[in-house]
């Protein structure tokens, strides 16, 4: 896949899905920060699987619900390789409760660790890769921000806020050619979803057109695509990865 721009922050990527993102995008020839929260060791090791297969990683630890830590994090990486060209915004929480049971505590620490996250990292793409006119951010959003689900009533407005919030930062970034796409998974295989019964996944699949649950590299791959040279004349997309099962 073809990269105009040299080097990727992918947040929350020290497992999962933005740990895979960030193996991917790396083995395509982009130099990674892999951000942490808590998960030191985890991001480390992400960085030497990246490093031992050819690529070039750096770890970088800051809480993305945190404005001046984003902010100076995003410093960091320019200061240091002299640019920003790609942000993969993926880092969220779940706090899942029946909303008649839910506290606004609840419901805004989701807000907070998703929405607001996402628009501090899209805010500050716009200033730093509007210096050299080019760059290219993904918000990972989710399949219930399009349908909504029982029980997270927070995460699906923090994900449907992100997909529309993408829409107008595509809008007010396109004349610096900035390019801002969003991609709703649906249920992929990670060790959130490994902890479900037999039973539960089951019925889930059964929801599925394709029969079965993604893979986190047919998200990053995904992801390589909206980023890249490829995708040029795409932006304020929502790019559906869900095996079928909404569309």
């Amino acid at each position: 896949m073809k990269f105009s721009g040299s080097n990727v922050l992918v947040t929350g990527a020290s497992r999962g899905i933005g740990a895979q993102i960030a193996k991917t995008l790396a083995g395509m020839g982009l130099k990674v920060w892999v951000n942490y929260r808590s998960g030191e060791a985890e991001a480390n090791a992400v960085k030497a699987e990246i490093e031992a297969a050819g690529g070039e990683a750096e770890i970088i630890g800051f809480d993305v619900s945190n404005e001046e830590a984003f902010v100076a994090a995003i410093k960091t990486v320019v200061e240091a390789d002299g640019e920003l060209s790609y942000l993969v915004n993926n880092a969220g929480i779940t706090k899942d409760k029946l909303a008649m049971r839910m506290k606004t505590d609840d419901f805004m620490s989701v807000i907070e660790a998703n929405l607001k996250s996402t628009f501090i990292g899209c805010r500050e793409a716009v200033k730093v890769m509007g210096k050299k006119r080019f760059g290219s951010v993904v918000n990972i959003a989710s399949i219930v921000g399009e349908t909504g689900n029982a029980g997270q009533t927070n995460y699906a407005a923090s994900k449907g806020g992100t997909i529309a919030m993408t829409k107008s930062f595509a809008i007010e970034a396109a004349p610096r050619n900035i390019r801002y796409n969003t991609i709703t998974p649906g249920f992929i295989a990670t060790e959130m979803t490994d902890v479900l019964k037999d039973e539960v996944k089951n019925a889930f699949t059964a929801k599925i057109p394709m029969a079965r649950f993604g893979e986190p590299k047919e998200v990053a791959e995904a992801v390589a695509f909206l980023l890249s040279d490829h995708a040029s004349y795409i932006t304020g997309e929502t790019l559906k990865v869900n095996g079928g099962m909404f569309m």
